[in-house]
């Protein structure tokens, strides 16, 4: 076996984009996927690159999402570059569209705040938002118009992300499960999985909401729960629109080939991934208000996913406290997609020894949430 320098636990968007940007920087890593690689959360996102429509006040997540929207012109083409694979990357903006007076109070208050930033943001009146999106219900009363947000195709930057770690140098172990963590001398020496043990002073524990089982063997506690979403998808002839459209709702992704994804249901604490009717209804309905021609299009499928969410809504990201080599970049939730850029960048950063200044970690402490508790001579592997 290669040397490994780091050992990657979980192979979604995350774990995938810390392995691309660990081996462009040159490093030996190894990443561990129990099934295939983007199986998981991943392949249910819509791909939304929402810097400023979703995230609405000031605070480190606000900056590190604008950080990570801006890798993505750059990150589409080298990926292709690397290994032929188109990630989408679809910069036509977005709207949030408001369906009642009390959203356009509150996406006034978000365009004061997004100009306050530094941002830029406009808002449209109905009838120039229809202008720009004719397929729009004339019910709406208006939008907000964010030319920065784009999207991608989530599949297909995992994939990319993946394949171009390996095309660097990186090991990627798909059906292998990691089992629990080896310690030695108060730090991380590998992980034990369904094939035995693999070993490395190294570990990222980057899966998800899966994360928290293997953290605990360390003293750690990160809650992380599933968070069901389900979604459905349409097709056209004529693509419906051409601007990705936000609102309370529901979320409209078009992508290549007349492809209209709708999103997404909200479901706490539920591991269960059937796709209700209920859920679609829901979604139908709220579709339907925003786009009244969507009921004329094809039905392609419907599907979810489990998105890992954390208790302040903000991922684990850092060190462990205690336990040497041992780091966590998990509980993304619905940014998984837009952050892994960034995440990637800033965990071959820790690799290094390199420290992040334009980004506060504090608020991404992994230890913000519990008294870590490791005993004196180490936790038994």
């Amino acid at each position: 076996m290669k040397p490994i320098d780091t050992i990657i636990v979980g192979g979604g968007v995350i774990g995938s984009a810390i392995a691309y940007y660990m081996s462009a920087r040159g490093m030996k890593v190894m990443l561990l996927e129990r099934d295939r690689v983007g199986s998981q959360a991943t392949i249910a996102a819509a791909g939304m690159l929402a810097a400023q429509a979703e995230i609405t006040e000031a605070g480190p997540m606000f900056d590190f999402a604008r950080a990570s929207r801006a890798l993505f012109p750059q990150l589409a083409t080298d990926l292709r570059d690397l290994t032929g694979i188109d990630i989408g990357l679809k910069r036509k903006g977005l709207l949030r569209v408001a369906v009642t007076e009390a959203d356009v109070i509150e996406i006034q208050r978000t365009l004061d705040f997004q100009k306050t930033a530094g941002e830029q943001a406009e808002w449209l009146s109905t009838e120039q938002v229809r202008y720009k999106e004719p397929s729009i219900s004339s019910e709406i009363l208006g939008a907000m118009l964010v030319e920065e947000d784009s999207q991608v195709d989530a599949p297909e930057l995992c994939s990319a992300f993946a394949q171009a770690a390996a095309v660097l140098g990186a090991q990627i172990v798909e059906f292998t499960e990691v089992k629990s963590l080896l310690f030695a001398q108060r730090r991380i020496s590998g992980v034990m999985t369904n094939v035995g043990a693999i070993y490395s002073d190294k570990v990222i524990i980057a899966s998800g909401t899966w994360s928290g089982s293997l953290l605990a063997q360390a003293g750690l506690t990160c809650p992380i729960y599933p968070v069901k979403g389900e979604c459905f998808s349409v097709l056209s002839h004529v693509p419906l629109v051409q601007s990705t459209i936000y609102s309370h709702g529901c979320y409209l992704v078009p992508k290549k080939g007349g492809r209209l994804v709708v999103g997404a249901t909200t479901t706490s604490h539920s591991y269960n991934r059937k796709v209700s009717l209920g859920g679609i209804a829901q979604l139908l309905e709220a579709s339907k208000q925003l786009i009244p021609g969507i009921v004329d299009t094809e039905w392609e499928k419907a599907w979810c996913g489990l998105r890992p969410q954390t208790l302040d809504g903000l991922p684990y990201l850092g060190a462990h406290p205690h336990w040497k080599g041992l780091y966590v970049a998990a509980g993304h939730y619905r940014n998984g997609i837009l952050l892994s850029a960034m995440t990637g960048n800033l965990v071959a950063d820790w690799a290094e020894g390199k420290i992040e200044k334009n980004l506060s970690l504090e608020s991404y402490r992994v230890d913000r949430h519990d008294n870590v508790h490791c005993e004196k001579e180490g936790v038994p592997s």
